[in-house]
């Protein structure tokens, strides 16, 4: 699949490999995809996320998946769902961080050994990677772009989805500024 990624695609999943490099954790997650695309410019992603007005606002997006990862991943609605059968996330990162240590959930904590070797791609960077094969494959387009891999992160339910929707970027409006499908506004 990776011989079809464009050069802005290929150098998204490069970065994403190095933000989970950085971080020290064990595989690469759709949250790093989406720290690459923020990090891209002068692409049809990059692009897009201009129209949309995130473009000076990255540092709201990487607050907002830091604080996810905090919670341990958890995505608000799932946050929500959870305080519905009575479990508060927020007493529980306190207690837990009260233990351990201030991002004790979020997997911040490195082990000193470290870790050597192939970072493997958990299910939701998989699912991503996937994900942007179906959109390229439904609009006819050659190749999977770094755009591609934006429309699939907003479709896939989760923290980077709740992110992006949160800066005015949806599925949605993604088409209308890639594809012109209906009017473009910005979030």
């Amino acid at each position: 699949m990776f011989e079809r990624f464009t050069r802005d695609a290929r150098y998204v999943v490069r970065g994403a490999v190095e933000h989970a490099e950085r971080e020290g954790t064990r595989s690469i997650t759709a949250e790093h995809l989406l720290l690459a695309l923020l990090d891209r410019r002068a692409s049809r992603a990059s692009f897009a996320l201009g129209a949309l007005g995130v473009r000076g606002r990255e540092d709201s997006v990487r607050e907002a998946l830091a604080h996810s990862r905090r919670r341990a991943g958890l995505s608000r609605a799932e946050a929500d769902a959870l305080a519905g059968l009575g479990i508060d996330i927020t007493e529980i990162v306190s207690r837990v961080e009260e233990t351990h240590g201030t991002g004790a959930l979020s997997g911040e904590k490195r082990s000193t050994t470290g870790w050597s070797g192939r970072r493997p791609f958990d299910p939701s960077a998989k699912e991503t990677l996937q994900g942007a094969l179906r959109t390229a494959v439904l609009h006819q387009d050659r190749h999977i772009g770094d755009e591609h891999l934006l429309l699939a992160l907003t479709v896939r339910p989760g923290v980077p989805a709740e992110v992006l929707a949160d800066h005015g970027v949806t599925h949605e409006s993604l088409l209308r500024v890639l594809y012109g499908e209906g009017s473009a506004q910005a979030g």
